[in-house]
């Protein structure tokens, strides 16, 4: 089989070829640019707890160090501190409703909830991470200074052509557009990518300087100085590692061209407030306007050809991080390729295919409808809303859910209504994670005994069958794999339609003893079952992989790297 062609080297297009890598797939990567990302202190990224692990997994490092965790959320109107909101140790202070939460927007924060905490780094330098892992990977190829100009489908594969240095043709199994916004395989493809243009506007700074709280993220609505002629409206300040600070100052509706003197300015009078006196030495790094454009391609797939990232879909209004979607993007098509590619049988991968765009187009377009019904009640001002008792706190409780990752803003999606998802049986069972969401990140025991955490475990390929069976803990593995249920699980895992691996778990959230969860290889539950259920678990396999229903015996997928 050919490799697949990823176009464009941006964080999605590089985290897509390293998942493929995965699970044993080769691909090319055609990067129009020299290799490298320009550094630029003020473009950032904010990545939730899942795709910031599957970006450190794709990368084989933590990024400590050259990212920061945020350590609390400071909603702040005016001067007054309305609520802190605090992560590591999961618990929250202020007033109840002050800070937001995973509950409903504004809603009390229980001291008892996880709130994983944000991983804020520079793009350049996840960039730079990832193409390092690609570097080291043998199954990809980076073809630098290549900017694809046409493509042509045939019966078995597809041909690229790129422009440059080193024109050439590019011959693949499939081809996948992770070009950005002004997507060349999206035009070439001739699909509409409707939408609005200018959401919101931000005028940018990155800057080195000491403030009050420090590793802590700022939301500062309606700050009471003035700047540049003008009341402010909203700042956020989101820490960096070395003392760097990221400032966005929310700009009004056709507003002017920001100025330097004008964006000076600002970082003056905003430095100032929040020390209560007069600015603080601070180092300006790097200052940018960020513009937000809310738009979703009409398809994600033409035949071989798939849309992901920037060059399906732009977000970003209210807090939420448009990477974050793209690197989800990649996680679910890539196990989808790969499946597809191992079996060379293109018919029969067309159902597990579609179901790409069925998944994350709705979840995405979930999300940009949950953003245009917010931006009116947050971003309308005056009226009798903002004389209602609570109401400010409500508004930095949704906006909290955009910037932080929970809620409908910012949560990520369930594919609950997957042409995937296996029909509900009589020996399902609910547990602490809905059928189709992301599976909870605990400790499991892995084939060779060791202990693992289950995340870590996600796109090698195989599917990942957890048997909850409190108490095995204590004992190695050797010594009760062969003791009660453990002999006819694994006999039902090994006849499963394809490659699965058993895990053990001693507890998963809210889920009984002897619970049988079926994972996908990105992390989506598809079902729970109460015991041993060799049937309705090969029928449950069976559907998420998209497999017909005479189809028997195990295939194996090539990867478990």
């Amino acid at each position: 089989m050919d490799p697949v062609i990823v176009v464009g080297a941006g964080p999605v297009g590089l985290a897509l070829s390293l998942t493929l890598a995965r699970h044993g797939v080769p691909s090319v990567i055609l990067d129009e640019g020299p290799g490298k990302d320009e550094q630029r202190p003020a473009r950032t990224v904010v990545l939730r707890e899942d795709t910031a692990a599957l970006a450190e997994r794709l990368a084989g490092t933590s990024f400590e160090g050259i990212g920061t965790r945020w350590t609390g959320w400071r909603s702040m109107r005016r001067k007054q501190v309305m609520g802190v909101l605090t992560f590591g140790e999961q618990s929250a202070k202020g007033e109840p409703g002050a800070s937001g939460g995973p509950g409903a927007p504004g809603g009390p924060v229980s001291p008892a909830e996880t709130l994983p905490a944000p991983l804020h780094i520079a793009q350049h330098d996840l960039t730079d991470a990832l193409r390092r892992a690609v570097d080291a990977e043998r199954l990809i190829k980076v073809a630098v200074d290549s900017r694809l100009d046409s493509l042509e489908e045939e019966k078995t594969g597809l041909t690229a052509h790129t422009r440059g240095k080193k024109g050439t043709w590019w011959r693949g199994s499939y081809l996948v557009g992770c070009d950005g916004p002004r997507s060349t395989v999206r035009k070439l493809l001739d699909i509409r990518f409707p939408g609005r243009t200018a959401v919101e506007r931000h005028a940018v700074a990155a800057l080195r300087a000491e403030l009050p709280w420090p590793g802590e993220a700022l939301l500062h609505r309606n700050p009471p100085w003035r700047a540049s002629g003008r009341s402010g409206s909203e700042v956020v300040g989101r820490p960096l590692a070395d003392g760097v600070w990221r400032l966005d100052w929310l700009l009004p509706p056709r507003s002017d061209l920001v100025t330097p003197d004008v964006l000076v300015t600002r970082i003056r009078e905003t430095l100032a407030g929040w020390c209560g006196g007069p600015t603080p030495p601070y180092e300006l790094l790097d200052t940018g306007v960020h513009t937000v454009h809310h738009r979703l391609a009409r398809r994600w797939r033409v035949g071989r050809v798939f849309l992901a990232g920037d060059a399906a879909h732009l977000l970003g209004a209210l807090g939420t991080q448009g990477l974050d979607e793209g690197l989800r993007d990649a996680d679910n098509l890539a196990w989808k390729l790969a499946l597809a590619w191992h079996d060379g049988a293109r018919s029969a991968a067309d159902a597990l295919l579609d179901s790409y765009q069925a998944e994350r187009r709705a979840v995405v377009a979930g999300r940009l409808r949950a953003a245009d019904q917010a931006l009116p009640i947050l971003r309308g001002g005056g009226g009798l809303r903002a004389y209602v008792p609570g109401a400010a706190r409500g508004h930095d409780g949704l906006l909290t859910d955009g910037h932080l990752g929970h809620g409908p803003l910012g949560a990520p999606g369930a594919y609950s209504d997957s042409p995937l998802a296996p029909a509900r049986s009589e020996s399902q069972v609910e547990v602490g994670t809905a059928i189709g969401a992301l599976i909870a990140d605990v400790e499991v025991t892995a084939p060779d005994g060791s202990f693992v955490r289950l995340r870590d475990r996600l796109g090698r390929g195989p599917l990942l069958v957890v048997l909850v069976a409190p108490g095995t803990g204590v004992w190695e593995r050797k010594h009760w794999m062969s003791a009660g249920l453990m002999p006819r699980l694994a006999a039902a895992v090994a006849a499963l339609p394809h490659e699965a691996e058993l895990l053990v778990a001693e507890r998963y959230p809210q889920a009984a003893a002897h619970t049988v969860l079926l994972i996908r290889p990105d992390g989506h539950l598809v079902t729970a079952l109460t015991g041993v259920r060799p049937a309705e678990l090969y029928e449950a396999a069976r559907t998420a992989l998209a497999r017909p229903a005479e189809e028997k015996g195990p295939v194996k997928s090539g990867a478990g790297r």
